[in-house]
């Protein structure tokens, strides 16, 4: 089994060549601001599994690519911090996630568990055995179960699979048995709902290249383009502008396709006098933007020119009303309401708005679901939208910070350059 201090000096020399931008004590902020929410539930240690979180929490990059994969795991205590992975990503750990001891399994990370969790804590069924005969687990069950103070693990379940968390608890079940299992999400759920002010240069400076993009796409759009090439310009755009990735896969509709919120581009082509609805975003710097404009090549007609009009008042009525105290439901009313007082009652089916950050949807959601007060620093998008089955939709998204003053609009790309010629 390979350990931290089991590389070669070659390893290390390389490892620590390129160190990227992660501020140490921002972490080291997050970590405590973890740590007394472990606290305050009673737990002993929280396993962290998801990309988003172990990044926030270590500076670890790696990403799992599918559900069923794992590029590593975090173990925090109140004294330890382990990231657990594999051999494809040691050099990488060591690299980024310098505040933690690293720890590399061969025979994946359920095999090993229990090896891991014997360096944080004193748990009596681990031997150097892959396991334990039966007279023996059932000693320690029997003793065990009269513990009154038993060891609290909280497990990021809503980033696991149900068979791996399966596999988690008859694992521990088998060799660690006076540790108990219990979900995380409860303390995780908010974890990064406010933004510190790195993180709003992060943000910001994703929007920027998306915005570049854009305003380079608009150029390149003409009849006759299809959505599917059109939003393949526009990744193109965005890598060529400085983007690491795409928030997520751009969405470019037409016509009657933009009725669809989550429209998928596709063959048709672009006429005149149609909307042509955008929705995208850059990923920079582990950071994700989020933007919808809605264009027409010539001359709109009624219905678009009134939709638009709407959509544009709804927008900067909600983010007006937007400021720390507020509802986010309230927010999400401002603006339905408005909408639902014209003639396009009832075309605005969606939540107003989410969070961003390292992921593209967190807390809070400007929702008439979501009653949580809204906070300084955190930033949330604005996206009211109009539906019209067969003739098309509208919508206009800005990222908004919550500021002490109220709400500062991220973005410097306007709305009154619409209409292409």
């Amino acid at each position: 089994m390979q350990h931290k201090d089991m590389l070669s000096a070659d390893d290390l020399q390389m490892a620590s060549h390129k160190r990227p931008d992660f501020s140490q004590t921002h972490i080291e902020k997050r970590i405590e601001r973890l740590r007394e929410k472990i606290k305050k539930s009673s737990f002993n240690a929280v396993m962290i599994f998801s990309d988003e979180n172990r990044r926030y929490l270590s500076g670890f990059t790696g990403e799992d690519g599918n559900y069923d994969e794992s590029a590593g795991t975090l173990v925090i205590t109140e004294t330890d911090l382990i990231l657990a992975t594999d051999s494809r990503y040691m050099l990488q750990a060591l690299n980024e996630a310098q505040l933690y001891s690293t720890f590399c399994y061969e025979k994946g990370l359920v095999a090993e568990l229990p090896e891991i969790i014997k360096r944080f804590t004193k748990c009596s069924g681990i031997d150097n055995k892959s396991s334990i005969d039966t007279n023996r687990k059932s000693e320690l069950t029997s003793r065990s179960n009269k513990m009154s103070d038993r060891y609290k693990i909280a497990l990021e379940t809503s980033r696991i699979s149900f068979d791996l968390y399966s596999k988690i608890k008859q694992k521990i079940g088998e060799q660690c048995p006076e540790i108990d299992l219990f979900p995380a999400d409860g303390i995780l759920k908010n974890l990064r709902i406010i933004k510190d002010n790195d993180e709003i240069e992060k943000i910001k400076a994703s929007l920027k290249v998306a915005e570049n993009a854009f305003l380079q796409l608009k150029k390149k759009i003409y009849p006759g383009m299809t959505e599917k090439e059109a939003a393949w310009v526009l990744e193109m755009l965005i890598r060529e502008n400085g983007g690491d990735a795409l928030s997520f896969p751009v969405i470019a509709a037409s016509g009657p396709n933009c009725a669809l919120p989550h429209a998928i581009p596709g063959e048709r082509r672009f006429k005149e006098h149609e909307p042509l609805l955008f929705d995208f975003g850059a990923k920079l710097n582990g950071y994700c933007s989020d933007i919808s404009r809605t264009l027409v090549i010539g001359e709109p007609d009624n219905i678009f020119k009134e939709a638009y009009e709407t959509l544009f008042n709804a927008q900067k009525k909600a983010v007006e009303a937007i400021r720390p105290g507020i509802k986010c439901s309230d927010i999400d009313k401002v603006a339905r309401e408005y909408i639902d007082n014209s003639k396009f009652n009832g075309k605005f089916g969606h939540a107003l708005g989410h969070g961003v950050g390292i992921a593209i949807h967190e807390p809070p959601r400007l929702s008439r679901l979501d009653d949580t007060q809204l906070e300084v620093g955190m930033v949330v998008t604005v996206e009211p939208g109009i539906y019209i089955p067969e003739w098309g939709g509208i919508r206009l998204e800005n990222m908004v910070r919550v500021t002490g003053e109220g709400a500062q609009v991220l973005n410097t790309l306007g709305y009154d350059d619409y209409i292409l010629s």
